[in-house]
């Protein structure tokens, strides 16, 4: 395979020399269309013309089709984390990557907890005999869903045992859910839920953490038709929608509580390392579970006794959903192999010009439940094209200013385990040189771009994809525009999506950017483009499906590429990095009118007009430090090398500065004042003051307030100071 992957190579650098010429003029046409004097955020004018003459010539570089053949690649075989095959993955990426001419090429490996089935099985025993197939069933218009070595159904760090219980319908499976099943009289305790990946969602995880808590036996998750099934439209092979048999698979584990490695919290996994006892372990689950198509749970809901399920409980299926709790009684058998794997990260780089201690890191992770085809192969494929591209230009004695680190993740389905490892491993470096982390888990699954930021770099990226041709043959920013108007369901001009609505500034967790911004301080961005996707997790998202349904032609995984890179470039290239701290402060503003109108509660015993004040501080900080930025850069003169580098370090430090060393009440490795996620992985702003809001616990909520309170002041008086040696800088120059 590796030896093919060269001749590829060879093939399509030839095939594209043509292409890229054809492609450029065009770009260059495009380019003459728009003014002649277009800035960009960070940037003199001069630099701006040769950034944007820079971009035209990535941009022409990556292709759809080897985006394609990348994808068909990846998706070839089931890829789960610490599978041999996985690990062959890490190996090609590595070598692709040498070839293409990156930098520094290195596989780290990182001993960490797994977690793998060796016999898994469901079986109704009353009132009639059910054996769940935990099977999907195979279609002989994709042949990948005939492969031998596909999984059947499992959950990862599922506990092993065996339980012979009734069963209950616990709907999501939340706690409210619990709630009104005590008020019908019925205990969950030492029976077996029955519980569904629906609205309002919440991570696998928290549900399984929820029924521990309330003591039941074992846990089922099922997929109904009313989320992700014929409801919503053609099931698969006929559209993107799930078929009965669809199972999504995924992990149990207690990620939001401590991401990475259960055995090393904190620290690298390295094979070296100290670890903890497994029953010491807070992200393991303590409970049985076991994920089930519809097909599967749907002899045991027909056969429930008990009450009626509550309107907005009943399901997609044509029968009525009941509570149960006696008459349906299930077996359910989990024997797991729970032991420290290798996982492999790859690291690639290519090495900055002027600031190469200046990091802009970017990352997508590798392993799959199945074949990936979405998430997150879709996202490696763009990967593919983006380190080609900007490989391309480094050959070519094009170096950005600032170093591009770029990373295939192991582990993420699991843990969030590889990115959180290389993380611990490599914090000390990282608070130092990281700029930002681009994230990318899965980049396609449809035409709609989901862009998501910390407030200060939400300019930044809105400002990029004005400069993007998307496939429509409009810019990105239009696209992204509309579908944002339409999605909010609004079809008038007037009610078009405002700029500063298109990225989502509330940032949960779920994914590989959660060790940079939470625990160590770097901000993130996260992109996507989304469309109807309901085979999740399951053997249907694979090659086929993506051909046919979540992007024909392959489009969108070469605008992601484009995308992701350009982002990229324009950090490594600026002047002055165009971090927004005005937006930043408006953000945060919002985050604190937010918190106070969602918890009436709090008035009377709570003050936060100080930390409101303190916001208005930081934002009119910001806001002066940014207009004086962007007159100097518009001058003749510019800013001076000297005033630049502490401009930039200043702005590098904000971030970190949100991190508080003992972390949030309950999580210490969760560190941000600002954002965590929710134990659904839902967003959480303000994470340590809003749960001690919501629990009422008003003398932590005072604590929690004055940190923020303290947080929010050291850094407006970072920017003014910032401010103020600018303006020093000049008087010394005269």
């Amino acid at each position: 395979m590796i030896g093919q992957t060269r001749t590829n190579l060879r093939a399509y650098f030839a095939f594209l020399s043509v292409g890229i010429l054809a492609v450029s003029v065009l770009l260059a046409a495009q380019q003459r269309k728009q003014p002649a004097a277009q800035t960009i955020l960070g940037y003199t004018a001069r630099r701006a013309v040769e950034q944007r003459k820079l971009e035209a010539r990535f941009a022409a570089i990556p292709s759809s089709e080897e985006a394609r053949k990348h994808h068909r690649y990846f998706t070839a075989e089931p890829h789960p984390a610490g599978s041999e095959r996985n690990n062959e993955l890490a190996r090609h990426i590595a070598d692709v990557w040498r070839q293409q001419g990156l930098e520094d090429v290195a596989l780290h490996r990182y001993d960490v907890l797994s977690s793998y089935p060796r016999e898994v099985s469901v079986e109704m025993v009353a009132p009639v005999r059910y054996k769940a197939s935990l099977r999907e069933d195979p279609y002989d218009v994709d042949p990948d869903t005939n492969n031998p070595r596909v999984s059947s159904g499992y959950l990862g760090f599922s506990a092993s045992g065996e339980v012979t219980a009734p069963v209950v319908y616990a709907f999501s499976g939340n706690p409210a859910d619990y709630e009104l099943l005590k008020k019908n009289g019925i205990d969950v305790r030492g029976k077996i839920v029955l519980v569904r990946y629906s609205n309002p969602y919440s991570y696998r995880g928290f549900k399984a953490l929820t029924a521990e808590k309330m003591g039941a036996a074992a846990i089922l998750i099922y997929s109904d038709p009313m989320e992700d099934g014929y409801t919503r439209g053609k099931v698969f092979p006929d559209g993107p929608w799930g078929p009965e048999s669809h199972i999504q698979r995924g992990a149990i584990t207690y990620d939001f509580l401590v991401a990475g490695d259960p055995l090393t919290p904190g620290w690298a996994a390295l094979p070296d390392a100290k670890r903890i006892p497994l029953e010491e372990a807070r992200s393991v689950p303590k409970i049985i579970a076991v994920p089930l198509s519809w097909r599967d749970a749907k002899p045991l809901l027909e056969n429930m006794d008990g009450p009626e399920a509550p309107k907005e409980w009943q399901g997609g299926l044509p029968i009525k959903y009941r509570l149960g709790g006696q008459r349906v009684r299930v077996r359910v058998k989990t024997d797991m192999n729970t032991s420290v794997m290798p996982n492999y990260v790859v690291e690639g780089r290519i090495r900055g010009s002027e600031l190469p201690d200046e990091w802009i890191v970017l990352g997508n992770h590798r392993d799959a439940w199945e074949f990936g085809g979405v998430d997150p192969s879709s996202g490696t494929a763009s990967m593919m094209e983006l380190t080609r591209a900007l490989a391309e230009l480094k050959n070519a004695g094009i170096r950005p200013r600032r170093t591009l680190v770029v990373c295939s993740w192991d582990g993420e389905e699991v843990a969030l385990t590889g990115s959180t490892e290389w993380g611990e491993h490599f914090a000390d470096d990282l608070k130092q040189k990281a700029v930002a982390y681009l994230n990318v888990d899965s980049s396609v699954s449809g035409p709609n771009l989901d862009g998501s930021a910390v407030a200060s770099l939400a300019p930044s990226l809105v400002e990029v994809t004005r400069a993007i041709t998307g496939p429509s043959g409009k810019t990105l920013y239009d696209e992204w525009k509309k579908s944002r108007t339409e999605n909010a369901g609004s079809a008038s001009p007037s009610q078009a999506a405002k700029d500063e609505q298109l990225v989502n500034v509330q940032i949960g967790s779920g994914s590989d950017h959660t060790v940079f911004l939470n625990h160590l301080g770097i901000p993130t961005v996260g992109l996507g483009f989304d469309g109807p996707y309901g085979v999740y997790h399951s053997m249907y998202d694979n090659h086929y499906w993506m051909a046919n349904f979540g992007d024909p032609g392959f489009k969108y995984h070469r605008t992601m590429a484009q995308l992701w890179g350009m982002l990229a470039l324009r950090l490594a290239n600026a002047d002055v990095l165009p971090f927004d701290f005005a937006f930043y402060g408006q953000t945060l503003r919002g985050f604190v009118r937010e918190l106070e109108k969602a918890n009436p509660a709090a008035q009377g015993k709570l003050d936060l007009a100080p930390l409101q004040r303190a916001t208005v501080d930081f934002q009119t900080a910001g806001r002066a430090l940014k207009h004086e930025i962007e007159k100097r850069l518009a001058s003749a003169n510019g800013i001076a090398a000297e005033q630049s580098a502490a401009l930039n370090r200043a702005a590098m430090q904000i971030e970190r500065n949100w991190l508080h060393p003992d972390g949030i009440p309950g999580r210490p490795w969760f560190k941000h004042l600002l954002y965590a996620a929710r134990y659904t992985y839902a967003h959480l702003e303000l994470p340590g003051l809003t749960e001690a809001v919501e629990a009422r616990n008003w003398e932590l909520a005072h604590e929690q307030a004055r940190l923020l309170q303290a947080a929010v002041e050291k850094n407006a008086s970072l920017l003014k100071t910032a401010l103020a040696d600018l303006r020093a800088g000049d008087d010394a120059r005269k």
